[in-house]
């Protein structure tokens, strides 16, 4: 007789084991139908956007190699301000006479270069405006015009003592000359451009852009004697060669002639230009008469704040507490000084009641308050003891006092 093969019965241990092994089993099956439903379909998606991608890649470069986007904010007012005066800048070329060491003949050599603005264009002449310091001691002047042509300079006139000159060109070739602003108007902070030549024609009509820096009034010397000058100070780089060019504003008018640059170690960003208001009169009386004429005394001064207590004290006589004026050296004769009585070792303090504190201050007053014919009052020291004098001033080519 068959016997039924005998099974153990399960036990709750081995009824857990056999569902963990159907979970499992069934986990692996599905994973292992969807790795290869995505092995199947994902190549194809890829590759669908992958063409795609390069397609667009392709077509892009071979339309543009170096795709440029569009350009933001722009100073488009500035960029024509520039374009609206920069072929009315030129070169400014000095040539002296220089003895060869071998040769020992004299020839042409060029001692300098520096710019200057085409302002008037009058028929056959256009003229320039550009610094004294720039063609003085000039034997022959020589003007670059916007196109590369030179072309020979007449010096109408010059004035040492503000720096200017004015320079006469025959008008071929000038296409530009340049609108002034008022420089009164000019605020700080206000956007600006420099025009020149900076260290040669090599880097004609370079511009610099900045700002209004300040207004200053800066003590300077000169051929003509100690002076302070008014200025407009940017820190638009201004370097030798700009001295003449223009200092302009965003509407394209010209409102400073770039005139100085303090250049000194770890000092950047001080340039300077002589305000417009200023350059004005100088300019249309050297076109009229060639100089300047300003009125003078006639006498030779020092600063009383550089001499010695001794000297004040025995010398001049002056009391303790005077300690500044013009003190006079000599008095020129059939002068004005000398007429009205004026002699050496008086000590100016004042004119028409308005304190005198130093030649270049006495120099200021007589050239920027007063006239030819005008009849003025010093106040002076004589022998330790003040009194008032009257003189009438009269012209003189020189700018001595």
């Amino acid at each position: 007789m068959d016997m039924m093969p005998f099974e153990p019965t399960p036990t709750p241990e081995s009824k857990r084991r056999g569902r963990f092994v159907s979970w499992l089993a069934a986990s692996v099956a599905g994973a292992v139908i969807g790795s290869a439903a995505t092995w199947y379909v994902a190549p194809k998606w890829m590759h669908g956007e992958t063409n795609s991608q390069t397609e667009t890649a392709e077509t892009t470069a071979k339309s543009e190699a170096l795709p440029l986007q569009p350009t933001g904010n722009v100073n488009t007012n500035m960029i024509a301000a520039i374009n609206k005066v920069a072929d009315a800048v030129v070169g400014v070329v000095n040539i002296q006479k220089q003895v060869d060491f071998f040769s020992e003949q004299a020839q042409d050599t060029e001692a300098g270069t520096g710019s200057g603005v085409i302002f008037k264009k009058d028929g056959d002449a256009a003229y320039i405006v550009t610094n004294n310091h720039v063609i003085e001691g000039a034997n022959k002047v020589e003007v670059a015009l916007a196109n590369g042509k030179k072309v020979k300079a007449e010096i109408v006139g010059a004035d040492a003592l503000t720096d200017l000159a004015v320079l006469k060109i025959p008008a071929e070739g000038v296409t530009k000359v340049a609108s002034f602003g008022d420089s009164s108007k000019v605020k700080i902070g206000e956007p600006v451009a420099a025009i020149g030549n900076p260290l040669g024609l090599d880097l004609s009509r370079t511009v610099t852009e900045g700002i209004v820096s300040g207004k200053r009034t800066m003590p300077v010397s000169t051929s003509a004697g100690d002076w302070e000058i008014d200025v407009i100070q940017t820190d638009a780089a201004i370097n030798p060669g700009n001295s003449g060019g223009a200092l302009i504003n965003s509407a394209g008018q010209v409102i400073g002639i770039n005139s100085m640059k303090i250049a000194e170690t770890g000092v950047e960003g001080l340039g300077f230009a002589i305000p417009s208001e200023n350059v004005k009169p100088i300019v249309e009386q050297l076109m009229k008469d060639g100089k300047i004429k300003r009125p003078y005394l006639g006498v030779q001064l020092v600063d009383v704040a550089d001499l010695s207590d001794d000297v004040r004290t025995n010398e001049l006589k002056l009391p303790s507490n005077i300690t500044s004026g013009a003190a006079v050296t000599s008095v020129e004769p059939f002068s004005p000084a000398a007429e009205a009585g004026l002699k050496s070792k008086d000590v100016i303090v004042a004119i028409n009641g308005d304190k005198i504190d130093s030649v270049s201050a006495l120099r200021k007053y007589l050239y920027t308050k007063t006239s030819v014919g005008d009849r003025i009052k010093l106040t002076i020291y004589r022998d330790g003891f003040e009194t008032t004098v009257s003189v009438t001033l009269k012209a003189r080519e020189s700018s001595q006092s």
